[in-house]
């Protein structure tokens, strides 16, 4: 009797199993898979997957191309040039969350193995000269800004996404790329939880334009972590995070082209932190303060952490701090013009604040017209950001 009860309630139990595997799936879409090449003509939606993007992929005019959650975007550089190109009146739309980013990367792992997210614009331009159109220096060789310019100009939207390993020239261009480069890019675009991670060259730099960006990551970048030339005025930037370590420049680097202006593009919540023992990239050009103002760059930047920024000592030593302005025409007129306006500063680890550029001026707090330009802070949060997927490579947190 025990043998049959045995009997039946294995049977019973089977069936049972049985019906709950069978009527409780939770069904997989597997990822897909597939190469990326361009130009891209037509519109596209790129489901969650894993890709491979090869060579100087065009994005042309008319054309929006999407990227869903969690997609990753691999380039090998043993294929020659490679990048990721949004041309004037073309779209990019990566749809990543916290949990599951789009990721841009290449096999392997060098910094300057690609030319990142390059985007252009119609948006308003000031160059050297004071023109309002150049050439790009990425080697596409591509005219931005406008003799009409729109200042709502929208490229797309970048969302939770990051760019690693990239900087690599392009057809011998006559600088290396970034992470992420703006040609004249409107604010209609958003640019929003963005992370460029361990480049060649810079982590974000605006070539003019109006676009503005928040939460934004540049980790482990070669030269500045920020950099910006051409008359950029971005207005409702904030949560800006630079982590510099092994090698890298400025923290940010702010230039007008020489052009005196009044642009004055605004940051709130800034962190740069530097860690013990980062170079500069080239010891033939020293650049390693947390801020430096050149050729008539400005602006206003709250809410600032400063930590780290210290004198080098090897292989070449060099005086490093807190502020630097190169030149004199920038100290005239945008220091003590009071177009320059750093308040809530608290620094940490950086002996040094004031470097001057050049013999001809000294820097100082003094220097600041209205003297409330410059103001110091012992409660200063910088920039703050939530940490996961979007910020985490390799199991490592990149939030320090």
């Amino acid at each position: 009797m025990k043998t049959k009860f045995l009997a039946l309630a294995l049977v019973t139990g089977l069936f049972l199993n049985s019906c709950s595997s069978s009527d409780d799936p939770t069904p997989v879409t597997p990822p897909a898979t597939g190469e990326i090449s361009g130009p891209i003509t037509k519109d596209i939606t790129y489901a969650y997957g894993n890709y491979t993007l090869k060579g100087i992929v065009k994005i042309n005019s008319g054309v929006t191309v999407t990227f869903d959650a969690g997609s990753t975007i691999t380039i090998d550089k043993a294929t020659g040039d490679n990048a990721l190109v949004v041309l004037l009146g073309g779209k990019l739309i990566t749809k990543g969350t916290a949990d599951k980013p789009v990721v841009f990367t290449e096999k392997s792992k060098i910094p300057g193995s690609w030319g990142g997210i390059i985007m252009y614009g119609d948006a308003p331009v000031k160059v050297a000269g004071g023109g309002l159109t150049s050439t790009s220096e990425d080697g596409n060789n591509i005219s931005y800004g406008s003799l009409t310019p729109n200042s709502a100009h929208n490229g797309g939207s970048l969302v939770y996404t990051r760019v690693e390993y990239a900087g690599s020239k392009l057809a011998d261009g006559a600088k290396e790329n970034n992470g992420f480069t703006f040609y004249s890019v409107g604010s209609g675009t958003t640019l929003d939880h963005l992370v460029s991670y361990k480049g060649a060259d810079d982590g974000f730099e605006f070539f003019g334009g109006t676009v503005s960006m928040t939460n934004a990551i540049s980790y482990g970048n070669y030269d500045d972590s920020f950099d910006w030339q051409d008359g950029w005025q971005g207005q409702t930037n904030t949560n800006w995070y630079a982590y510099q370590v092994d090698k890298g420049n400025y923290g940010m680097e702010i230039e007008a082209s020489s052009n005196d202006n009044a642009f004055f593009p605004k940051v709130t919540n800034i962190t740069l932190k530097r860690a013990a023992g980062t170079v500069t990239e080239e010891q033939k050009e020293i650049q390693l303060d947390a801020f430096q103002f050149k050729k008539e760059g400005n602006g206003d930047y709250s809410n600032i952490v400063i930590d780290g920024y210290v004198s080098q000592t090897t292989p070449t030593a060099f005086n490093g701090g807190v502020l630097q302005v190169l030149d004199k025409v920038t100290y005239d007129h945008q220091i003590a013009g009071g177009k320059i306006k750093l308040s809530n500063v608290k620094i940490n680890n950086s002996p040094i604040i004031f470097i001057s550029g050049q013999a001809t001026f000294t820097l100082s707090a003094a220097s600041f017209l209205p003297a409330t330009n410059w103001t110091v802070s012992t409660t200063a949060t910088g920039a703050s950001l939530t940490p996961g997927a979007w910020a985490t490579v390799d199991g490592v947190n990149l939030i320090k």
